[in-house]
Formats: C-alpha cells, structure tokens, sequence
C-alpha cells in the first residue's frame, strides 16, 4: 500500500480521542514483531507505518497545522500502552511525538511541509549543538556528525543541532551563542551504524551525518524557541519535561512487563534445593507484592504530576515551578523505582534470567540503559529536595 500524501487527508481532529484504543490495538503487531526490533536495532516497516497512519507521532503538532495537539495525560497514556508490549517502540514514539512540539515555532507553510505534507513524516533529533550551520544566502550550510538521533531510520528528516557560524564566529543572539536545530531531508544525511548496546536496541539510536547540506531557514529552529504560532497549553510546558513524561512511563511499562514476565516464570520453575514452585517461596511473594504496590504507586505520582503540570498550563497560561518541580521529581523517581524492581525480580528468578531470549534479561537490560538517560539523573532528586527546602534551584533543569 502507498502511502498516503497527507496525513492531513487521514486524520481528523476528532481523532485524538481515539489514540490510546489505537495504541491498544497495535500492540498485537508490536509484540509480534518485538525479536525483530531487538535483533535489527530499528521499528520494522509495517510496525513504523502502522503507528504513524494511526496519527501517535502528531500527537505534539499543533492542531492548525493538521496535527492532533492532544493533551499531554493522553500523549502519556498512548506511550504507556506502547511501552507495554516494547519499549524501544515506546521510547522511539515518545522521542519522534515530542520533538513535533517544535513545529509551533516554525513558519507555518515549512512546518506543514515537513511534518504534514510529507508522508508518515518523524524528525529524529541530536541532544548536543556539535553541527556547524554556516551562513549563507537565504538559510545555512549545514555540516554535522552528531549522536543519540534515536529513530533515524524510520524518520523523514533529521534535525541536525547546530550553532550558528557567521564570518568564521560563532553568532551571538541577546547576548549567547545562537543555537538552531535544522531539519535535513533523510536523503541528504548518511546514517552511521553506531547504536550498538544491550538494552533499548530497537531505538535505533545511531548517529547521522550531513556534509555541507543547503538548509533554508525556514527549515530551521531556535533551540531556545521564539514565536509561537499557537498559544495552546501544549506549548507552555517545558519540553524537556514532556520528552522525561514519556521516559518514565517507558520505565514502568518495562517493570510491569517485567513483573508478568516473573508470573510465569513463577509458575512453572522449581528451585534446586527447595520445595515447591518458585512462586510458593515467601521471597517471591514479598517481591510480587511489593513490586506491585511500587508499580502502582509510581505510577499515580508520574500522573498526577502530569496532569498537575497540564492544568497549570492550560488554566494558568504556564507551567509553574512546582508542577515543574513535582514532574521533575515524578519521572526521575519512575525510572529509579523501575530499576530496583527489575533487580529484584532479575534476582529472584535465578538461572533462567541470565540468557539471551528471556524476556526478564531483555527487561534487565533495556532499563539498565534507560537509566543512563539524563532524565534518569540521581541529580535530579537534589534539585527537588533544594526546592522543597527554600534553596535556589537551577530552572533550566525544570
């Protein structure tokens, strides 16, 4: 099937609504597919097709653009059923969904191109400014190598992080060094096999290359942002907290899959030197129990800090300190609770949990990985504690 030549002409605002039972429904085909992702190190083409034409990454483009502008407790929620049936799917979702946020500061028509006019279109990204975008006669030269563009293979463009070179200098803009993110068609760059890990390997989070490539300027981004061309709440939270939203619901997904992984396990193990099953040993019900009440406990905080910084956003015109602070605190402490469960349980399980092909190893790895993200940052535990005790905190963190 061809794909469609607007998602514009498939996806209606009433859509979104819609969203979280279409992301139920694709989790057969993600879990069918799951070896592949591991062993490929990318989303398989009818699992990418499928997401994108089910409209999960415009969820963050703004509704007049054509994109779904849908409520951040939904974007959550949508990452959250992907990341039950595989998390490189998920975290690739969150990452591709999110940076779409940055299409409310660009001229419209050049945002419309690429995220709507393009077909199944997903910007992959680059955290740090390494690339050097070169002025020239109606935008810039881009030339990059750059890391963590999680998603290139599957994405339509990547967003090469440049700071801007004019006469051989860096260009200042009100008083610092001007950084832009400048959106190269995928054709134009060359992927570099470098995603080689043990966990989250379905990301496909490789590094890209651009050589001197022509980028008009109304393909380009302040990193910082400027105008908006929609004031809808979506755009007065601070993106890095929505990108961590999704990161530390990914965690959870992979300590619940985790967690009915063991059930199994459980259910049909004996331990050398013990009687009974491995689910009759008291060890491994304290587990069970305790990972259940954490899971669930994790969760609420993650939500209700999601929609705490939502309502502000919507009812207040801006994210408020302690909301930030509040979701600050919430994803950091999902991704750390995750982690402990999923040692716990890899603990109990024993032998069976070292090899390759157990999903309780895949589970081990994947969050050993994720927790090495910044949004994982024991740090960030600092910043809340010195903001909840009256001391001043770095906002740029929130």
């Amino acid at each position: 099937m061809n794909a469609p030549a607007s998602h514009a002409q498939t996806l209606s605002p009433a859509h979104a609504g819609d969203l979280l039972q279409a992301a139920r429904q694709l989790g057969p085909l993600i879990r069918a597919n799951a070896e592949e992702i591991e062993k490929n190190r990318e989303l398989p083409r009818p699992v990418f097709e499928a997401m994108a034409d089910a409209g999960l990454f415009l969820m963050s483009v703004p509704r007049v653009l054509g994109g779904l502008e849908v409520d951040l407790p939904t974007q959550v929620q949508v990452v959250e059923e992907i990341g039950k049936a595989d998390a490189s799917t998920a975290w690739a979702l969150n990452q591709g969904t999110t940076y779409g946020m940055y299409a409310a500061y660009m001229q419209p028509a050049a945002a419309r191109h690429i995220w709507i006019e393009t077909p199944r279109a997903v910007v992959s990204n680059s955290p740090i400014p390494t690339a050097k975008a070169v002025v020239a006669p109606g935008g810039f030269r881009i030339t990059a190598n750059q890391g963590f563009s999680t998603g290139c293979r599957h994405a339509s463009w990547v967003a090469a992080h440049a700071q801007v070179i004019e006469n051989g200098a860096v260009r200042q803009r009100n008083g610092k060094p001007e950084i832009r993110y400048c959106l190269v068609p995928k054709a134009q760059a060359k992927i570099l096999d470098t995603w080689h890990t043990r966990g989250m390997r379905g990301t496909g989070t490789h590094h890209f290359e651009v050589n001197d490539v022509f980028v008009p300027e109304d393909h380009t981004v302040l990193t910082s942002k400027d105008k908006i061309i929609t004031d809808g709440p979506r755009y007065r939270m601070p993106q890095t907290l929505v990108y961590a939203s999704g990161d530390g619901i990914v965690a959870l997904a992979v300590a619940r899959s985790c967690l009915n992984a063991f059930f199994e396990l459980a259910g049909s193990k004996e331990p050398r030197h013990m009687k009974g099953l491995l689910r009759d040993q008291a060890m491994s019900q304290f587990i069970v129990g305790q990972a259940e009440a954490s899971i669930r406990s994790g969760r609420a905080f993650l939500m209700e800090a999601v929609n705490d910084i939502w309502n502000d956003a919507k009812n207040k015109g801006e994210a408020t300190i302690e909301s930030r602070v509040s979701l600050r605190l919430a994803t950091t402490h999902a991704i750390r609770l995750a982690v402990r469960l999923i040692e716990d349980i890899y603990t109990a399980s024993g032998g069976n949990a070292i090899f390759e092909g157990n999903p309780i190893q895949r589970h081990f790895q994947d969050i050993h990985v994720i927790t090495q993200h910044l949004q994982g940052r024991l740090a960030h535990y600092e910043l809340a504690g010195s903001f909840l005790l009256g001391l001043p905190v770095d906002e740029g963190r929130l």
